[in-house]
């Protein structure tokens, strides 16, 4: 993407409810409260004609929740180009201009003027199978967690309520059944999909539950460049800390990204580890060389990341000769 094909930039803070806009073009900034709402969108569409943008339009917002999703496909849909960054680099850039205030305001500003000066890539869309699958499998997760809630005020309830309690965790069983089927459903009805889930289970270690969760993340390869680039937007990158002669801190995950990914590829690990020839061969070797429990655990996720990019972007199955020890 060439940063000169652009004359306007637009900085959107994303909240639940409303979205602070900053439009920076020749030097100015002018800012725009909208409803984070269909109406919302269209009037902030409206704004921005009134502004006279008429040339092409860099948007830039933070990846905050699902609340940015629909106002990045409605204006893709405009025909904009929509950047949604890690709030990671935004986080960083704020600090570089050093900032010590932060508003919404002021953030929507900062992001007007990272866009502008980093050109970030441009947001792919996700087909509408690949969100009906995304929405199942943070609706599987989100009812697991409150399964998990359920399960836990069970053992310590009142006789009370006892009763209730029960109903309830047997109510989620009959949901997350009827979910787990709608996920594989999903993914039977749409031959893409149905030939990546084919790939990714070649992979000893990875389950059901996993493969439909990378799908919903990784489905759209597109949206990364390698292997790298994935294992980073799940913040498995490994992070050092050292200085000088004195300061060598151990090297610990950057966790700077999706937690949710990271969650999903945890105990895949441990059964890759433990549980298969080449997950036991990898953990052997780097035991030999003297690497703790922990970080053989996050080693083999970010393996696990890896190797699925690689099998997603070759379009071949597992090669165990590939990751051999």
């Amino acid at each position: 993407m060439n940063p000169t094909s652009f004359s306007c930039w637009l900085g959107i803070d994303v909240a639940k409810a409303k979205l602070d806009c900053t439009l920076l073009r020749d030097g100015k900034y002018r800012s725009k409260v909208v409803n984070n709402n269909a109406a919302g969108f269209a009037q902030l569409q409206d704004w921005l004609l009134k502004q006279h943008v008429s040339g092409p339009l860099h948007v830039c917002m933070e990846a905050t929740s699902v609340y940015w999703e629909a106002i990045a496909q409605y204006l893709a849909d405009a025909g904009h180009v929509v950047s949604v960054i890690n709030p990671a680099l935004a986080k960083a850039h704020a600090q570089s201009c050093g900032l010590r205030s932060k508003t919404d305001a002021i953030d929507a500003r900062l992001l007007a003027d990272f866009c502008r000066e980093k050109c970030p890539p441009a947001w792919q869309p996700l087909s509408p199978s690949e969100l009906a699958l995304r929405a199942l499998v943070l609706r599987h997760q989100a009812l697991v967690e409150m399964q998990t809630q359920e399960k836990n005020r069970l053992g310590t309830a009142r006789a009370a309520v006892d009763s209730s309690l029960r109903e309830h965790l047997a109510w989620f069983d009959k949901e997350l059944q009827r979910i787990e089927q709608a996920i594989a459903q999903q993914i039977d009805d749409d031959p893409d999909l149905r030939g990546k889930r084919e790939l990714l289970d070649s992979i000893p270690g990875l389950g059901e539950r996993t493969i439909a969760t990378l799908l919903a993340y990784l489905g759209q390869m597109r949206r990364f460049e390698r292997a790298g680039a994935f294992v980073a937007f799940a913040g498995l990158c490994p992070r050092l800390h050292e200085s000088g002669s004195s300061v060598h801190g151990k090297p610990r995950l950057s966790k700077v990204g999706h937690a949710f990914l990271r969650r999903a590829l945890y105990m895949p690990a441990m059964v890759t580890l433990w549980r298969t020839d080449w997950g036991r061969a990898f953990r052997d070797r780097l035991a030999a060389n003297g690497k703790p429990p922990k970080l053989i655990i996050g080693a083999m996720m970010r393996k696990l990341a890896q190797v699925a990019f690689g099998v997603l972007k070759s379009g071949q199955p597992f090669n165990p000769a590939l990751h051999a020890a």
